[in-house]
Formats: C-alpha cells, structure tokens, sequence
C-alpha cells in the first residue's frame, strides 16, 4: 500500500484524499497565483510534496517560502522530494507564528491543499480566520475542490464562508485530469 493511501486510513479527518494531487492541478493551482511576484508565500497540507515542487519551479527566487504540515510522514516525505525547502510539522491555523519566524508580519500568497470539506463548520472557520487574518491587503488565497466535495454539506458551507469572507473569489474551470477531479477557488482579501 503507498505511503498516501496508509496516511489517508490513519489519519481519515486530516488527509481527505486516497492519492496525491496529480500534476495537471498542481501545474494549474501555481499557475493561478502568478508566483513571480509574490515575496511571501505559504503552502498549507504540503501532503507528499507535489504542490510544493511546482512552487519552487514558479517562485522567485527571492521570495519567503515556507510550508505547514500537520502529519508528520508527510513532513518526511515532502522534505525528501523537496530537499531544501522548509517544512513545520504543524496546524494551518499557526500561521501568524510562523510568519514571525521569518520576520514577516503578512503574506501574498497562500496555496492549500487542506480537505475542507472533510473539517466541521468550527475548524474551517477557525483555519479560514487564521488564512485571512495573514494575508497582505489584495493577498490571495487559492484551494481546490473536489467536485464531489462541492456538493457535501460542508463543502457547500466552506464555499459559504468563502463568499463571506473574502472581497472577490472565483472558481476555475474543473481539472478532470485528477482524481478525483477538481477545481480551484481564486480568493482575493
């Protein structure tokens, strides 16, 4: 059994997928956030990695980036596929914390692969507050959907929140090339 499919029965509430994103989503989800010119920059559920090595493709050079994990096989995992890159064995909603660390008081860009419609109605608030309250003015927060998540009830209150929160959000076409497949929420503060 791959490592993704064990850390997905081990811990079902925190790992809301049976593989890992594929490489189209990943290629699309960077895409969308325009990386180059972004000084800060944080990956939420860095999961196995993949996201993360199509974000150090697209980042400058220059630019603050760190990512949160909370499961530590997948901290190990993506620091093997990623060497170099920083990975706190931690909660999205610790932030604040870590952007201190790199003597940052906001960031631009947040990218997550966190299952929101796995987490209750309090965490996504709690995880969506922390998100925001990070976030420069005109930051932008991108995540993705799985169809079939959209259409749970916590998937349709996630998106809820989203509209509540943030000034503009936006939904990508559908990435069919995933499995499941997906799309993208564009969230402007």
């Amino acid at each position: 059994m791959n490592q993704f499919l064990k850390q997905f029965f081990k811990h079902i509430k925190c790992t809301g997928a049976i593989a890992p994103s594929s490489k189209h989503l990943s290629k699309f989800i960077v895409d969308l956030a325009n990386l180059s010119n972004k000084k800060c920059i944080i990956e939420l559920g860095s999961g196995t990695g993949v996201f993360t090595k199509e974000i150090v493709k697209q980042k400058n050079s220059k630019s603050t980036f760190f990512c949160l994990e909370i499961n530590k096989e997948f901290v190990s995992i993506t620091k093997k596929n990623c060497p170099g890159i920083i990975v706190y064995n931690s909660s999205a909603d610790k932030i604040n914390k870590y952007l201190l660390k790199h003597n940052e008081k906001y960031c631009d860009c947040i990218i997550s692969g966190l299952p929101w419609a796995a987490f209750d109605n309090s965490l996504q608030i709690n995880l969506l507050n922390s998100i925001y309250d990070s976030l420069s003015k005109n930051g932008v927060f991108l995540t993705f959907a799985y169809i079939q998540g959209s259409y749970l009830p916590s998937g349709m209150k996630f998106k809820q929140l989203l509209l509540k929160k943030f000034k503009s959000v936006e939904k990508s076409k559908i990435i069919w090339k995933n499995l499941p497949p997906a799309f993208v929420y564009i969230c402007k503060k």
